[in-house]
C-alpha cells in the first residue's frame, strides 16, 4: 500500500497540488511505486492495486479534441470514456481522443501522470458523474505513482467543471 499523507506545503509539490493548496480545498496524496512491469492495465489500474482503492473510485484523465477545442475528460480508470456523450456534455457534435504529444505539451503533464488540475492550458473539463457517489476520488497528482484524493464536488467547484454521464461501462 502506498503511503499517503495530508497536504503539507512542499511535500509531493506539483501544479496539482498548487492550484488546490491555492484554491484552500483539503486533498490528501498518495505515492506509490510506479512500475512499467504489466501495464497492460494501465496507469490508473496500477494506482488503484498498489493503493489498495476500488478502481470506480480512481478516475483517469483524458483529453479529447471537439475539432473547435479541446477537452478534458476525467473517467473511471475501471471504464472507457464515451467520445460522444463528452462532446454533448460541452455543447459540441463529436470529440475524438487528442494526441498523447498535444495532450503532454497542453497539461504540462507526461502520459500516465496527466492532472486535470494545475494544466498549462486550461480547458473545459467534464467529471464524470458516477464520482459523485463517493466522498472521495483519487485522480493523477500530476507525475506517475503519485495521486491526490479529493472530494468530487470540490474537484468539480475548483475547476469550474461540469459531471455528466461520460464513462461507457
Amino acid at each position: 500500500m502506498g503511503k499517503k499523507s495530508k497536504n503539507e506545503k512542499g511535500k509531493g509539490s506539483t501544479p496539482a497540488t498548487v492550484q488546490l493548496e491555492k484554491a484552500g480545498v483539503p486533498f490528501e496524496t498518495y505515492e506509490y511505486e510506479h512500475s512499467n512491469d504489466h501495464m497492460d492495465d494501465g496507469y490508473g489500474v496500477e494506482a488503484a492495486t498498489k493503493l489498495g482503492f476500488d478502481e470506480h473510485q480512481v478516475f483517469k484523465t483524458l483529453m479529447a479534441d471537439t475539432g473547435s477545442e479541446r477537452v478534458v475528460g476525467v473517467v473511471p480508470v475501471s471504464v472507457h470514456m464515451d467520445l460522444k456523450a463528452l462532446a454533448a456534455a460541452v455543447g459540441a457534435k463529436k470529440a475524438s481522443m487528442a494526441d498523447p504529444k498535444v495532450a503532454m505539451r497542453e497539461s504540462g503533464y507526461v502520459v500516465g501522470g496527466i492532472s486535470p488540475l494545475g494544466q498549462k492550458v486550461h480547458h473545459k473539463t467534464v467529471l464524470d458523474e458516477s464520482a459523485l457517489q463517493f466522498d472521495r476520488i483519487l485522480l493523477s497528482g500530476g507525475k506517475r505513482g503519485f495521486s491526490i484524493g479529493i472530494a468530487p464536488e470540490d474537484l468539480l467547484k475548483v475547476l469550474n467543471a461540469v459531471a455528466a454521464p461520460i464513462g461507457t461501462w
